[in-house]
């Protein structure tokens, strides 16, 4: 299939659409309560170091969309307010400086409460994402969905695009979430063909982290790979860092198996630490597991781009990790850390972490 250039929409500064690359997202997990907000500015502050491009918060009520704003006016990450059921609460969280809204089109209500929103949108120049939700369908949509999902989801999407150009308004996107793998991949296939409004992959109630990794790898990267999708968010049980982790390395695969060559330049690249690492077994000589888990954290967050190689023993060590820009193994009661399949110290276990920083420091 070949990639259509859609749109581009700007959230901030932030462009998406069109060439630009793909962003990662995620939604903040907990609810958002005032006072002292100082942890969550921390914490906000490491997601986007991360990789995090865009963050989306419930707002189930006015108080939350006081607090958002006030958040929103301190952070420089993009924030989304996501609005269910009623529209006054997208209405006041437009007089903060909110990158995008997210409603709901199965809930959000009748046409006149859109006009309000996207009036009001249009005049503090916010973007908002049609979020189509595969549980949540207008009511006469969802028989049709238990015949032909796909076009259900498509239908609900084009019926809010219509009432958006009826009014003029340009800076939106489109997102199709289903639980299921095929309808995911289907309905965004169907909207790509007939428009070039950009598009949010995800899979909702994708699961807990395994489960979750791997209906979202088989269905974003397959729409990435064939130039489909302009941000993309993983829906996992788990946290948002492993959120934003799974959605770079997607990306990545994605890349590797895309044919188009101007997709895997413009659109689907990934900056950033690469990290390579063995499953262990019964032969290792070395903490893979805690180590990567110790470390994981830290590289992710590095705006270097190597690629940092993790292995078990001296049979996948320095030799299947040679393009490694810097790699820590077993072998014995020593471990060594080497750079491109050369070996460069030799130390024991307790010094492996000092070492390890005190190179990775020299990248």
């Amino acid at each position: 299939m070949e990639h259509r250039i859609t749109q581009v929409v700007k959230i901030k500064d932030l462009k998406i659409g069109g060439n630009n690359p793909v962003v990662v997202q995620t939604m903040w997990k907990d609810r958002l309560s005032g006072g002292d907000l100082t942890k969550t500015i921390v914490k906000i502050d490491a997601l986007a170091a991360m990789g995090c491009g865009v963050l989306r918060f419930a707002v189930p009520d006015l108080t939350t969309a006081e607090v958002l704003g006030e958040l929103a006016q301190t952070v420089s990450m993009p924030l989304t307010a996501d609005i269910h059921f009623d529209y006054k609460i997208a209405l006041r969280c437009m007089d903060f400086p909110i990158a995008k809204i997210r409603i709901n089109p199965g809930n959000i209500g009748g046409k006149d409460k859109t006009r309000a929103l996207l009036e009001k949108a249009s005049a503090n120049n916010i973007p908002i994402r049609i979020g189509v939700n595969a549980g949540s369908l207008p009511a006469d949509l969802r028989e049709k969905a238990d015949i032909k999902p796909a076009m259900a989801l498509v239908k609900a999407a084009e019926r809010e695009v219509s009432i958006f150009k009826e009014f003029g308004f340009t800076q939106y996107m489109v997102s199709m979430k289903a639980s299921g793998i095929a309808d995911t991949i289907e309905a965004n296939r169907i909207f790509s063909e007939r428009s070039d409004v950009p598009l949010h992959l995800g899979v909702t109630e994708a699961g807990p982290l395994a489960a979750g990794v791997a209906a979202s790898t088989a269905a974003l990267a397959t729409l990435l790979k064939e130039g489909i999708g302009d941000t993309i968010r993983v829906s996992l049980s788990d946290t948002m860092e492993n959120e934003i982790i799974a959605g770079r390395e997607i990306i990545r695969a994605a890349a590797e198996m895309a044919d188009s060559q101007a997709v895997r330049q413009n659109r689907l690249k990934v900056s950033g630490v690469k990290i390579v690492s063995c499953p262990r077994c019964g032969r290792y000589g070395f903490d893979t597991h805690g180590f990567t888990n110790r470390w994981m954290p830290k590289l992710y967050a590095m705006n270097k781009d190597i690629t940092v190689a993790v292995m078990g023993c001296e049979v996948n060590g320095p030799v299947e990790a040679k393009n490694a820009d810097l790699g820590i193994t077993g072998a014995g009661d020593k471990v060594l850390i080497f750079r491109q399949g050369k070996i460069i110290k030799t130390i024991s276990a307790d010094e492996a972490d000092f070492a390890f920083e005190e190179e990775l420091s020299k990248l």
